[in-house]
């Protein structure tokens, strides 16, 4: 079966507990290039992009959601945008739990809009994390 209109509501678990770490912090805001002061020190904050770190593990279930016979090697990530209540800080154990929020049809792709939603462990929502998918459908034989 492949991915259709149908699968627009499905929702995965939630993934397991992901510990915000200072060195992670650090590594991810070297990676980027991103000096700012407050990636450092004794209580930094998580760059804005770093939550597509804890997404990926959920768009992973989507993925790997034998059901929508998605092909990782045939998925172009398309658009990506956060939307956030509170900074994601050093410390914070959060999960990620994914959605599908939209899916269509053009010629021979499939565009899936997703939203991710990172919340602390007491379920406090930290981030939305949303995101499209550009899924081209294997060539007929």
């Amino acid at each position: 079966m492949a991915i259709s209109e149908e699968h627009v509501g499905r929702s995965y678990p939630p993934t397991a507990p992901y510990v915000v770490s200072a060195a992670k912090i650090a590594e991810f805001a070297a990676a980027i290039g991103d000096d700012n002061p407050a990636y450092a020190g004794s209580e930094p904050v998580a760059p804005p992009t770093f939550v597509a770190v804890i997404s990926s593990t959920a768009w992973q279930a989507m993925f790997d959601d034998p059901e929508l016979g998605l092909a990782l090697r045939r998925i172009v990530h398309g658009d990506q945008r956060f939307e956030y209540r509170r900074a994601l800080r050093a410390g914070d154990a959060v999960t990620a739990q994914l959605r599908i929020d939209k899916v269509r049809t053009r010629g021979t792709a499939d565009i899936i809009s997703s939203s991710v939603e990172v919340r602390t462990l007491d379920q406090e929502l930290v981030c939305t994390a949303s995101a499209t998918f550009f899924h081209s459908h294997e060539a007929a034989a």
